[in-house]
């Protein structure tokens, strides 16, 4: 009890602390940056057997670690797109988490280096990011399945996007992005499989630098949103994938 105790009295404090010190940082947003944080923070929820998955959810109960596991049998009893639903849905790894942040203003008008957290404080546990990556081919098919359904593609898929290296979604996400140019984190998966990658002409830009050159704040790194940003990114992007083994 007494470590649970210290930590939230630092959590404590922490929040205290940043309050005093951002002062006027912490002050609302507008409307519209309210309306697009909602908006990037969308989630698919994809249908291969989801009102089956919803009610496995409803049964999981947290262990000694907070994280919240369906049970072997469970697991394995579902089909590979049950199974996907499930990872898309829920994150199994429970990460505590008191670093208080404050409202970011104008959030409709940046291109973040980082997407956005999923699941709060939980994220996808090794088992979960290794079935992603098993079978990636598949995972690619279902996502683009799950964009055509939804018009959407959810911060989730994103995420599986990225850490799945699909580099091979890039045309892809350009066309998706070019149906309304109104969803930026597709700009920021682009960059980060550049990034991961280690795509030379993207590694040397000045983009890199001011996203990621500091990775301890790199979270909260951004460019602003205008044309010749949009139009650099897709198009460093583009020749990127053009210049992959085919």
């Amino acid at each position: 009890m007494k470590p649970l105790y210290l930590f939230l009295l630092l959590c404590a404090t922490t929040i205290c602390s940043q309050a005093q010190d951002e002062g006027e940082a912490w002050k609302e947003p507008s409307k519209e940056s309210r309306a697009y944080h909602t908006y990037r923070n969308y989630m698919s929820e994809p249908s291969y057997g989801k009102l089956k998955i919803l009610g496995l959810l409803k049964k999981l109960t947290p262990d000694e670690d907070d994280n919240e596991k369906l049970k072997q049998s469970d697991y394995l009893s579902l089909t590979l797109r049950e199974k996907f639903t499930y990872h898309m849905m829920h994150g199994e790894s429970y990460s505590q988490n008191c670093d208080a942040r404050p409202p970011i203003q104008d959030e409709h008008k940046k291109i973040f280096g980082r997407l956005p957290e999923m699941f709060g404080e939980n994220n996808w546990s090794e088992r979960q990011v290794q079935f992603l990556r098993s079978n990636k081919d598949s995972v690619m098919q279902w996502i683009k399945e799950c964009v055509a359904k939804e018009k959407r593609l959810g911060l989730n898929l994103k995420h599986a996007i990225v850490d799945i290296n699909a580099r091979e979604m890039i045309p892809f996400l350009i066309s998706t992005y070019k149906t309304d140019k109104k969803d930026h984190d597709i700009l920021t998966v682009l960059m980060l499989l550049m990034k991961n990658n280690e795509y030379k002409e993207f590694m040397v830009s000045t983009s890199n630098k001011k996203l990621y050159g500091d990775e301890i704040n790199s979270y909260d790194a951004f460019l602003n949103f205008n044309i010749p940003n949009e139009e650099l990114i897709i198009k460093r992007a583009t020749d990127f994938y053009n210049g992959l083994p085919k």
